[in-house]
């Protein structure tokens, strides 16, 4: 019988693996407090805590082999342990994080998780550090005889696991003889001897080469050839011969919960701490599973886990909503040009007025629940630094402010990757060595720092460093170098836009490739992260007194307040949040510098960039007169030349199939009220493109901003 019903199989691996992440998480962070503080008594019970919950949760999903490597680490886990072997437990329970982490990823996807053998053996240096120098000197020959391979090859052919086993004796032993007889006896327990060297009971042997022919599988046969006080390591290989499909079969995996047999738990198992804080009662063995689900079921809690799928599917709807909000509004406006003095009319302004407010909450709620704090992104980054400083041999310290700061659940999830890149770049590229730092007057220990807050409808996060700063000439004189533009170009670049040559594929100002970074193959992904979640990426740096990176993204990306305007005949829209204000200018104040249009704005020189270079009619502008919308991208502003000015419009974004719109201009499309559909146009690859086009239709790097 399963021990799970099927039907409650996937709810309950879901919530396994949720829960299971937040206690790696835990025990990352729980060891870098054990680095810390090697010999705190109150961080080791954390972590054997936190080991314990891990230990219950998988034994009760069936995943025997993570529950048994966490209860390995569990035994060491003790203040006794943590005093004498000092920040060697903290590497360890790090390490383990590392290998746990590996292993749910594979049960995630149904794969065979990886051995947990580096594990063991660091568990048992922490245990036995006398035992260290043995275990490094085990180095197996299997040097079999042609006879002795033919034997191991006709039990593989007949569908046996043959197994090679290499075993070191306790150099203390002063019974030496004996201890091989005993090693004999539990090889012969664990199946049949093929072949053992030496063949008799020498008492001065140091090591004992096997080949056995078993029916268990190779951890099993670790743990029972394991003898204490007798063997001080051991290592098992499969035998280098071609299995049957027998034998395939044999070994097929089986990390399905569907197939999980019942689950056998020690007298302190947690059972699942993923459903409740409190400890459930021991469930005998043999327990009906719809029984066992049902007593673990009995714990809730007020916290309700929900598939982000339907609160996406609830955000939709509303996004419907308010289409249709909008086309009652231009009903609304229709009916009140042809009756203005009709009584139904001022009903219908107050009957819409309240569906906007309700609306608009409905609205807000539903945005809170997706919004979770930034925390949940910034709590993976302590290991991250601590990590790359170990490897780089420096020391650096990491503050993190403005953690309770709310951001889209989705725009968490995809920043991940473009500011780990980020940080380790400051690690290895930004902050000096100590003896360079206390050279140069700075405190020995680095620092970088992380911060996120509100601004407007956005969110800025930051991340700075007190190391060397940017040197802006050798990004230029490594972009010339590696062709990405001329020397020419170059020149007519001001000081941001020479920054921004770091995102250019390939182009790196390191002087040394590590295996952290210096292939130019990181700062690419983090702009096009940023294109692709509608946000900014902008740099300040000192050189020698630091840089920091500044990412301002929406709060969300489904439902957008902007501004529409007509281009010829085509109506465009455009974030609200870039804009910093509108201009008339005439066409007569509008100039051509260095082959680019510009108009004088108060004290400040403003590039222009025109919508008509991507096919838009011209149109019949008698006035003479032009909209300007000047926008802000980063720490550059531009002016957008636009013939007719619509309004402000809360636009529900759509995506579009790259079938329909081939140009990266547009990242999508919304529909008005009306009907009519509004290209919501791409700022960043709008001014990247347009905003190098020269007045007389050439291409040429750089603007004036």
């Amino acid at each position: 019988m399963d021990f799970f019903a099927d039907e409650r199989a996937n709810e309950l691996r879901n919530l396994f693996f949720e829960s299971a992440q937040e206690l790696l998480q835990a025990l990352n962070e729980e060891g870098l407090l054990l680095e810390k503080n090697p010999s705190d008594p109150e961080i080791v019970r954390n972590v054997r805590r936190t080991v314990h919950t891990l230990k219950g949760d998988s034994a009760a999903c069936g995943y025997r082999e993570l529950s048994e490597l966490s209860h390995a680490l569990e035994d060491v886990l003790t203040p006794e342990m943590a005093k004498r072997s000092g920040a060697g437990l903290a590497e360890l329970v790090l390490s383990a994080a590392d290998i746990f982490d590996a292993m749910l990823s594979a049960y995630r996807n149904n794969l065979q998780p990886p051995a947990g053998d580096s594990l063991r053996e660091m568990i048992q240096r922490v245990i036995s550090p006398e035992a260290t120098t043995a275990s490094a000197e085990l180095a197996p020959k299997f040097d079999w005889t042609e006879y002795e391979q033919l034997l191991i090859s006709q039990s593989a052919v007949r569908g046996q696991h043959v197994y090679n086993v290499a075993l070191a004796l306790d150099s203390q032993n002063p019974m030496r003889a004996a201890a091989v007889q005993l090693v004999r006896n539990v090889m012969q327990e664990v199946g049949t001897i093929l072949v053992m060297r030496p063949d008799d009971n020498r008492a001065n042997v140091e090591t004992i080469e096997a080949a056995i022919c078993s029916h268990h599988q190779r951890d099993w046969i670790e743990k029972k050839c394991k003898i204490p006080a007798v063997v001080t390591s051991i290592k098992v290989f499969e035998a280098d011969t071609v299995p049957s499909p027998a034998e395939t079969a044999h070994a097929a995996p089986q990390n399905t919960i569907s197939n999980a047999p019942v689950v056998e738990f020690d007298s302190d198992t947690d059972v699942l701490g993923i459903l409740s804080d409190e400890t459930i009662p021991h469930i005998p063995t043999k327990s009906p599973g719809a029984k066992t689900f049902g007593a673990l079921s009995a714990a809730t809690e007020n916290i309700l886990r929900v598939d982000a799928e339907r609160i996406d599917n609830v955000l939709d709807l509303v996004g419907e909503l308010i289409i249709g909000k909008s086309m009652l509004l231009q009903t609304l406006s229709e009916f009140s040009r042809r009756f203005p003095k009709d009584p139904l009319r001022s009903r219908f302004v107050d009957a819409m007025a309240f569906q906007q407010q309700v609306l608009n909450k409905l609205q807000r709620s539903v945005m809170k629940i997706r919004m979770v704090p930034v925390e949940q992104l910034f709590r993976r980054f302590p290991r991250v630094v601590r990590d790359v400083a170990k490897v780089q041999g420096k020391d650096v310290k990491l503050v993190l402010e403005g953690e309770s700061t709310d951001l889209d659940k989705s725009i968490i999830d995809a920043l991940a990757e473009p500011m780990t890149h980020l940080v380790r770049n400051a690690v290895d590229h930004g902050i000096e060595s100590s003896g360079e730092r206390l050279a140069k007057g700075k405190a020995a220990q680095g620092i970088i720092k992380l911060n996120a807050f509100h601004q407007g409808n956005q969110v800025v996060i930051e991340i700075s460093d007190d190391g060397r700063g940017i040197d802006a000439q050798k990004v230029v004189q490594k972009a010339i170098t590696t062709g990405v533009i001329t020397a020419e170009d170059a020149a007519r670049l001001s000081d941001s836009e020479k920054l921004n040559l770091i995102f250019h594929a390939g182009l790196s100002t390191a002087d040394i490739v590590t295996e952290v970074s210096g292939r130019g193959v990181g700062m690419d992904i983090v702009k096009a992260c940023m294109e692709r979640l509608k946000g900014t990426v902008s740099i300040e740096t000192e050189p020698g007194a630091g840089t920091t990176f500044r990412l301002k993204l929406p709060l969300t990306l489904a439902i957008i307040k902007a501004l529409l305007f007509r281009e010829g005949e085509r109506l465009y829209a455009i974030p609200l949040t870039s804009v910093l204000e509108i201009t008339r200018v005439q066409e007569s104040e509008i100039h051509v510098v260095d082959q680019h249009e510009v108009i004088k704005l108060r004290d400040e020189v403003l590039t222009l960039v025109r919508l008509r270079s991507i096919g838009t009619a011209r149109s019949d502008n008698k006035s003479g007169k032009s909209f300007i919308v000047v926008i802000s991208l980063g720490e550059r502003k531009f002016g957008l030349i636009v013939d007719k000015l619509v309004g402000e419009e809360e636009l529900v974004i759509k995506a579009l199939d790259d079938g329909y719109v081939e140009s990266e201009l547009v990242s999508g499309a919304s529909i008005l009220g009306d009907g009519t559909v509004v290209l919501i146009l791409n700022l960043t690859a709008v001014v990247e493109r347009l905003g190098r086009t020269t007045s007389g239709g050439r291409k040429q790097v750089g603007a004036s901003a």
